[in-house]
């Protein structure tokens, strides 16, 4: 009989039994062990970890000096606790930036709809089929070239057109279907309603710059450049909350560019707050604003962030903020 040959484990299968006895000999506390091993079984050792992470020792060496790691130059961690470390807090922690995710989504939403429409007029303005016209986009984007780190050779213009095809082959949205079915050309403001956010994103970076300035003008945005920053950084957050990946302490490697105007020359925000989901609020919330001025959507955010568990290890700070006293007054952001 031949021999199966399955890979080896890198680590050992626990039980969630063994589970809380793991993170119990490491120094959590755990005053009800049923409700561990339930939040385990529902939420995942693995999951739960990236919010008790920092809650970890921090590795040092002979003289004392905490250890970063060579490659991220984040603090090398033990795999025990800090003192007072309790498992019910990291999973109210996990809920928590559930919360967060379903207000930035919210957010998000808004934001998506209102450019798709803003660049399907403005665009659908100058040539109803503009979305697959070479004369818009910037003919950087249309060299072919040689990807460095895949040896690929590629073309933005073409893959995004490729891409955008299947999504309007999958669409299932009424207008949609009725253009495929009677054989009609799909014009710029139909099309759109197949798009995600990254296709949008793409498109808006690769257009010619007059058009571009066409469509931030009508975001309140005088710098072309800063939508398509912000475009790109809102569609990484997008997708993080989309699968329900952890948000409240991520950083990105692209600060967030900001505008020379009174909203943000009052935020004040630097280069790591710019990196972190505070900066993120301080966008969306300028692109909020200017679509439903009445909106409420910042003091839901606020009352949600001053309602986050206390956790030494875990501070405001490493969402963005300037200090640990939790959000600024809402005056600020008039």
């Amino acid at each position: 009989m031949a021999k199966c040959n399955l890979p080896i484990s890198s680590k050992p299968h626990y039980s969630y039994s063994q589970m809380v006895d793991l993170l119990k000999s490491r120094g959590m506390i755990i005053s009800d062990r049923d409700r561990a091993k339930r939040k385990l079984s529902q939420i995942g050792y693995y999951r739960l970890s990236g919010f008790w992470f920092p809650c970890r020792e921090v590795k040092k060496d002979s003289l004392g000096k905490g250890l970063l790691h060579p490659g991220t130059k984040f603090p090398i961690r033990e795999d025990n606790f800090q003192d007072s470390v309790d498992f019910n807090q990291i999973v109210s922690l996990y809920l928590f930036d559930k919360k967060l995710r379903l207000l930035m989504i919210d957010a998000i939403e808004r934001v998506e709809i209102h450019i798709r429409s803003v660049i399907a007029h403005e665009m659908g303005y100058h040539d109803p089929l503009a979305y697959q016209k070479d004369s818009f986009i910037n003919p950087n984007k249309m060299c072919t070239y040689e990807d460095k780190s895949t040896k690929r050779i590629r073309n933005l213009w073409m893959e995004w057109r490729s891409k955008q095809q299947i999504l309007i082959l999958r669409s299932q949205e009424d207008c949609i279907k009725w253009h495929r079915i009677a054989k009609k050309p799909i014009p710029f403001w139909v099309a759109v309603e197949s798009w995600d956010f990254g296709t949008l994103s793409k498109y808006y970076s690769m257009l010619r710059g007059k058009y571009q300035r066409k469509i931030s003008m009508r975001l309140g945005v005088s710098n072309e450049k800063v939508v398509e920053n912000w475009l790109h950084e809102i569609n990484i957050l997008r997708n993080r909350c989309a699968h329900h990946s952890r948000i409240w302490n991520q950083s990105t490697n692209n600060p967030l560019s900001v505008l020379d105007i009174p909203y943000f020359n009052k935020l004040s925000l630097d280069k790591r707050s710019r990196k972190r989901i505070f900066g993120m609020i301080c966008i969306l919330w300028f692109l909020v604003k200017k679509l439903g001025p009445s909106s409420d959507w910042l003091k839901s955010i606020s009352s949600l962030i001053n309602s986050k568990p206390s956790i030494e290890c875990c501070p405001y700070t490493a969402m963005g903020f300037l200090d640990n006293n939790g959000f600024p007054d809402l005056d600020l952001f008039c």
